[in-house]
């Protein structure tokens, strides 16, 4: 099973707020996440970034790739991207 880890969209008109989920690739990932590995709320002066780093660990050793913007907050909060998922 493939699956990506990337950005849903929550929250309301003019108050955005993200969750960090897993996902299978054959799926919209709207409603059907396999699981959520955190949150990213990017309004506040200093964006909220909070993530389950085992977990993520754990999606990066059974294959799972990142959608860029999700790497890009990874590198930000210092979570280690193996090299075989870049």
């Amino acid at each position: 099973m493939a699956a990506t880890i990337k950005l849903v969209r929550k929250g309301k008109r003019n108050r955005p707020f993200f969750r960090i989920v897993a996902v299978s690739k054959e799926k919209d990932g709207r409603g059907n996440v396999l699981e959520i590995l955190g949150h990213y709320d990017p309004l506040p002066k200093e964006a909220a970034v909070e993530v389950k780093e085992d977990r993520v660990q754990y999606w990066f050793s059974v294959g799972a790739r990142p959608s860029e913007t999700v790497k890009g907050l990874l590198k930000k909060k210092g979570i280690l991207i193996p090299p075989n998922v870049e």
